[in-house]
C-alpha cells in the first residue's frame, strides 16, 4: 500500500509539472537536476585531485630518483587500498544517515589532503599525503549513486549516471590542461595547491545548498529504515545476480586498463614521442575532456534509448564499444605519428566513455533501495582494489621488466599489452545483457 502510494504521488508531482508554465518548469526543472550538477562538479573534483598526478609523475620521478613500479604503486595500489576499502563502512552509514553531509565532509578531506602533497619533502610522505586523498574519496561515489537513483527512475538512470561520470574526463581534462601548464611554469608543488584547495569551496556547496533526497522516491518505492544491509548480504546478492556479477567484473577489466593508460599515458607520450608536459597536458587534456565527457554522455543515452524496446542493450552498448576499440588501440601503440595517434585516440576516447553510466545504472536498478550505497561500495571495492590498485602497479612493473630490453619504448610495449583485457570485458557485458531484464523482474517481484 505504501509503494503504491509512492507511485502515485510520483506520477501525480510530474503530471503537475508537465502542466507549469515555461517559465516555472524551466525553474522546476533546474531545480530537479541541480544536485546532479553539484553531485557531478564534486565528483569532478575528485578526479582532478586523484589524477593531477598523472601529470607530475616524471618530475617527481627526477626529484626523488624512484622507479615506475614504486610510482604505480603510489598512485595505484597505497590509493586504492584505501579508497576502497573505508568505501564499505563510509556506504554502510550512508545507507542509514544523511549522504550529503557525509560527501560534504569527504570533498573536505580530499581537497585537504591534496594540497598537503605540495609539502612534502620525501616520497614517503608524498605517498602518506596521497593515502589520505584516498581516505577522502572513499565518501564519494557510494552516497551519490545512491542519491542519483533516488532523483531519477531507471528508465532514465543511465543517462544521469553518464552525466554524473562526465567527472572523470573532465577531471583528467582539468589536472592535465591546468597541471601540465602549472607544473610548467610554477612547480610540481605549487600544482597540488592549485588543484587541491578549490574543492573546499565545493565542500561548502554540498552541504549548504543541496537537500537529501526521499529514498526510493524516482522507483515509486517506501523505504523501510528498519532494514539494514551487511556486508555479507551485499557481496551474495551480487555474485548471485548474474547480469549485477558480470558487470562488476566488466567494469573492472576495463577500468584496469583505463586506470594504467590514464596513469601512464603522459609519460608515454613523454618518454615515446619527446612532448613536454605542457604540450601532453593541452593536447590530451582537452581530448580526453571533451571528447570522453562527450563519449560517457552519448553511451548512457544510446543505453537508455535501445533499452526501451530490448533491455539487454544496457550492457551490449558497452560490449560493442569495447570490440569496435580494440582494433584502434593496436593502431594507437604501434604508431609514433602524431597525425595517425591523435584521430585514433578521439574515436576510442568516445567508445572508451561509454562503459560508466549505464553500468552503474545498471547496478543500481539491480540493487533493493536499502542497501544501493554498500553494494555501490562493494562494487567499487572488487574495481578499485584490482583495476586502480593493480592496473597502474601492472604497468608499471612490466614496464620496468621490459626496460633492459626495449629501453625507452619498454612502456608502449606495457600498455600495448594490457589493453587486450578490453576483449574479454567485453564478453562479460554480452552476459550480462543476456540475464539483464530477467534479473529486474526478479527483483520487482521481491519488492512487490
Amino acid at each position: 500500500m505504501a509503494q503504491d502510494t509512492v507511485a502515485q504521488d510520483t506520477v501525480a508531482q510530474d503530471a503537475a509539472e508537465a502542466h507549469l508554465p515555461i517559465a516555472q518548469r524551466q525553474g522546476s526543472l533546474f531545480k530537479k537536476h541541480y544536485p546532479l550538477i553539484i553531485l557531478t562538479l564534486a565528483y569532478t573534483s575528485s578526479h582532478v585531485d586523484r589524477g593531477i598526478v598523472n601529470i607530475l609523475l616524471q618530475p617527481i620521478k627526477n626529484e626523488f630518483q624512484v622507479s615506475d613500479t614504486l610510482l604505480g604503486l603510489m598512485s595505484g595500489l597505497a590509493f586504492a587500498l584505501f579508497y576502497a576499502t573505508l568505501g564499505v563502512p563510509i556506504a554502510m552509514w550512508a545507507d542509514r544517515g544523511n549522504r550529503r553531509n557525509i560527501i560534504a565532509l569527504a570533498v573536505t578531506v580530499w581537497s585537504a589532503m591534496t594540497a598537503a602533497c605540495g609539502l612534502a619533502g620525501n616520497f614517503a610522505q608524498l605517498l602518506a599525503a596521497r593515502i589520505g586523498v584516498g581516505i577522502g574519496e572513499a565518501g564519494s561515489s557510494p552516497p551519490s549513486h545512491s542519491m542519483i537513483s533516488d532523483l531519477y527512475p531507471k528508465e532514465q538512470r543511465s543517462t544521469a549516471m553518464a552525466f554524473y561520470s562526465v567527472g572523470v574526463y573532465a577531471g583528467a581534462m582539468i589536472g592535465l590542461v591546468l597541471g601540465g601548464w602549472v607544473v610548467h611554469h610554477y612547480g610540481w608543488r605549487a600544482t597540488f595547491f592549485v588543484v587541491g584547495l578549490p574543492g573546499l569551496l565545493i565542500a561548502l556547496l554540498v552541504r549548504f545548498t543541496m537537500d537529501e533526497p526521499v529514498r526510493g522516491h524516482s522507483d515509486g518505492l517506501a523505504h523501510d529504515a528498519q532494514l539494514k544491509s551487511n556486508l555479507w548480504h551485499v557481496f551474495r546478492h551480487l555474485w548471485q545476480t548474474k547480469s549485477a556479477r558480470h558487470v562488476t567484473i566488466g567494469l573492472t577489466l576495463v577500468s584496469f586498463v583505463g586506470y594504467g593508460g590514464l596513469i601512464f599515458g603522459p609519460a608515454f607520450f613523454m618518454r615515446s614521442l619527446g612532448m613536454g608536459p605542457q604540450e601532453v597536458g593541452l593536447i590530451f587534456g582537452i581530448i580526453a575532456g571533451f571528447v570522453g565527457g562527450f563519449g560517457a554522455v552519448v553511451g548512457g543515452y544510446l543505453a537508455d534509448r535501445l533499452s526501451r524496446k530490448d533491455m539487454r542493450w544496457n550492457a551490449w552498448v558497452i560490449a560493442v564499444a569495447k570490440l569496435i576499440g580494440m582494433p584502434l588501440f593496436i593502431i594507437f601503440y604501434m604508431s609514433s605519428n602524431l597525425g595517425i595517434m591523435i584521430p585514433i585516440y578521439v574515436i576510442s576516447s568516445v567508445l572508451g566513455a561509454f562503459y560508466l553510466g549505464p553500468s552503474f545504472a545498471m547496478i543500481q536498478s539491480l540493487t533493493p533501495l536499502h542497501m544501493r550505497a554498500l553494494t555501490s561500495a562493494v562494487m567499487l571495492f572488487v574495481l578499485n582494489f584490482i583495476a586502480l590498485g593493480f592496473g597502474p602497479l601492472t604497468v608499471g612493473f612490466i614496464s620496468d621488466l621490459l626496460e633492459p630490453t626495449f629501453g625507452v619504448e619498454s612502456l608502449r610495449w606495457a600498455l600495448f599489452g594490457t589493453s587486450f583485457l578490453g576483449v574479454w570485458a567485453a564478453v562479460h557485458y554480452y552476459w550480462a545483457g543476456q540475464t539483464y531484464k530477467e534479473d529486474l523482474a526478479k527483483l520487482a517481484a521481491r519488492d512487490a
